[in-house]
C-alpha cells in the first residue's frame, strides 16, 4: 500500500454532469483544481460511457470543456473520511490518498430508491439504472424479456436504452396515476428542449405498454424472477420476465456532506444563492441540492465553479437560468411523489436490509434507527443502510441519526491510515 498527499485550491469530489461544469468553471480562474470519482471515466451515471461521442450530444461540449481545461481528473478514487478541516482521504489505485482543499465542492450526485416488496432479493430482480449500466458496460440483454417498473423519467430513458441494445421490453409500469402525469406533461409544452427529448423517447418507445398508476407487488420465480405480479387499481396480473428493472426515483448522496456537518432541509443539503453550505468554503451542486435533473445538475455545477473561484459575478449571472431549471425540478417532484399504498408493499416476511437478512417484521418490533442497527444490525451492511435506509424512512419514518467513517467500505490498511492521520493532528493540535 503507498499513500500520497495532494493539494488544491478547489476539489470537486463527483464528476457527474455538476462535478464537470464545476471543475471546468474553477478552472477558468488559474486555480489548482481537481475532481475526485469512483469510476474510470468522468460523466457520472447520465453520461456513463459517453466521452466526446456525438451519441450523447449534450456531453460533448462539456467533455471538451473539461480536457481543455486545467483540472485533473483523480478516478477510480473514493472519497471516505474527513480527518480534519480542509482534508479528505480517500480510496485510490495507489492506496491511500490524503488530499487537502481551500474550497471543496459536492457533486455526490443521487441513487435510485428500492422499495422492498416479496421477491424483490431474488437474482435479476436489478435497479432501472443499475441494469441500463451493466448494458453500457458490454452486458448483453439481447432477446430478454424485461419489465421496466417503479417511478420517474428515469425508467423511459432507461426502457428505451435497453430495447435499443436488443433487450424485449414487455411493459412500463409507473407507480404515479394518469392526472399527475399529465399535468406534468403541460409544463413541460413551454419548454420546447424537454418536449422534443420527451417526443423522441416516446417514438423510441412506440409498441411498448406503458401504465400509469400501475406498480409491482411480487416477484416470483425458482432460482431467478420469472415473472413479476403487478397491481393497477383493483387489477392484478402476472408479466413474464427475465429482468425486473426496478427503481422509485432518486435519493440524494448526502452521507459525505452529512460527514462534514453540512444542514440538510427536507432530505437534501441547504445551500445559498451561491450553492455555499452551511459549512463555510463548502460548496454543494447537482442533485443533493434537490433532484432536478441534467439542466439544473450544470447550472447548479457553473454556479458552484465560479463562486469557488471568487467569481461571484459570474455565478450571478446563472442564478436566472437556475430559476428556471428548479420551477422544472419542482413539478418533477411531484409528479413522482410516491403513493400511500406503495407503503403496504412489503409483506412482515419481507427482506427490508437484505445484507444482514432483516425482516420488516423484526424492525417493527423497535422504535427508531439506533434500536434497529442494535438489535438487528439493519443498515451495517456492505451497503450501509444506502439500499435499505431510504426504505425505512419511507416506510417507517425513520431518519438516520447520524454518519460515521468510512462511508464507503475501506481496506483495513485505510483504516490505518485514519488512525495515523487522526494522530498527528490530535499531536499538532496539542503543540499549539
Amino acid at each position: 500500500m503507498t499513500s500520497a498527499s495532494r493539494n488544491f485550491d478547489v476539489l470537486i469530489v463527483g464528476a457527474g454532469p455538476a462535478g464537470m461544469a464545476a471543475a471546468c468553471c474553477a478552472s477558468e480562474n488559474g486555480l489548482r483544481v481537481a475532481i475526485v470519482d469512483n469510476n474510470p471515466q468522468p460523466g457520472g451515471q447520465i453520461w456513463r460511457g459517453a466521452s466526446q461521442s456525438s451519441a450523447v450530444p449534450e456531453a460533448a461540449p462539456w467533455y471538451k470543456k473539461l480536457a481543455a481545461s486545467r483540472a485533473q481528473v483523480l478516478s477510480g478514487t473514493e472519497a471516505y473520511d474527513h480527518p480534519a478541516p480542509g482534508k479528505l482521504l480517500a480510496s485510490s489505485p495507489g492506496g491511500v490518498c490524503e488530499i487537502s482543499y481551500a474550497k471543496l465542492i459536492l457533486c455526490t450526485g443521487a441513487r435510485e430508491r428500492f422499495l422492498p416488496f416479496p421477491g424483490w432479493t431474488l437474482p435479476n430482480v436489478i435497479g432501472a439504472g443499475g441494469l441500463q449500466a451493466l448494458v453500457k458496460s458490454g452486458f448483453s440483454i439481447a432477446g430478454k424479456k424485461i419489465v421496466v417498473a417503479g417511478s420517474g423519467p428515469l425508467l423511459l430513458a432507461v426502457a428505451a436504452y435497453l430495447r435499443e441494445h436488443g433487450g424485449d421490453v414487455r411493459l412500463i409500469a409507473e407507480q404515479s396515476s394518469w392526472p399527475r402525469l399529465i399535468r406534468f406533461g403541460l409544463a413541460l409544452a413551454f419548454q420546447k428542449e424537454k418536449l422534443a427529448q420527451s417526443f423522441a423517447l416516446k417514438c423510441q418507445l412506440a409498441g411498448i405498454p406503458y401504465k400509469a398508476g400501475c406498480w409491482p407487488v411480487a416477484a416470483e420465480g425458482n432460482g431467478r424472477v420469472e415473472s413479476v405480479t403487478l397491481r393497477s387499481g383493483n387489477k392484478t396480473w402476472k408479466e413474464a420476465c427475465d429482468y425486473l428493472a426496478c427503481g422509485f426515483f432518486l435519493v440524494p448522496n448526502v452521507e459525505l456532506p452529512l460527514l462534514l456537518g453540512c444542514e440538510l432541509r427536507a432530505g437534501f443539503v441547504r445551500v445559498d444563492d451561491f450553492q455555499q453550505t452551511t459549512i463555510p468554503e463548502v460548496y454543494c451542486a447537482g442533485e443533493p441540492t434537490g433532484i432536478g435533473g441534467l439542466d439544473l445538475s450544470l447550472v447548479e455545477g457553473q454556479i458552484a465553479g465560479h463562486a469557488a473561484a471568487g467569481n461571484r459575478e459570474a455565478a450571478r449571472k446563472l442564478f436566472r437560468e437556475r430559476d428556471r431549471s428548479r420551477k422544472f425540478a419542482a413539478a418533477l417532484g411531484r409528479a413522482f411523489s410516491l403513493r400511500d399504498e406503495l407503503h403496504s408493499l412489503p409483506a412482515d416476511a419481507t427482506f427490508i436490509c437484505r445484507c444482514e437478512d432483516v425482516t420488516l417484521a423484526r424492525l417493527r418490533n423497535h422504535s427508531c434507527w439506533r434500536a434497529a442497527k442494535l438489535q438487528t444490525r439493519c443498515g451495517m451492511g456492505s451497503c450501509q443502510g444506502r439500499i435499505c435506509g431510504p426504505a425505512v424512512e419511507f416506510l417507517l419514518g425513520w431518519k438516520p441519526e447520524s454518519v460515521r467513517p468510512p462511508i464507503y467500505p475501506v481496506s483495513v490498511s485505510s483504516l490505518a491510515k485514519n488512525i495515523s492521520i487522526e494522530s498527528q493532528s490530535s499531536l499538532q493540535e496539542e503543540l499549539r
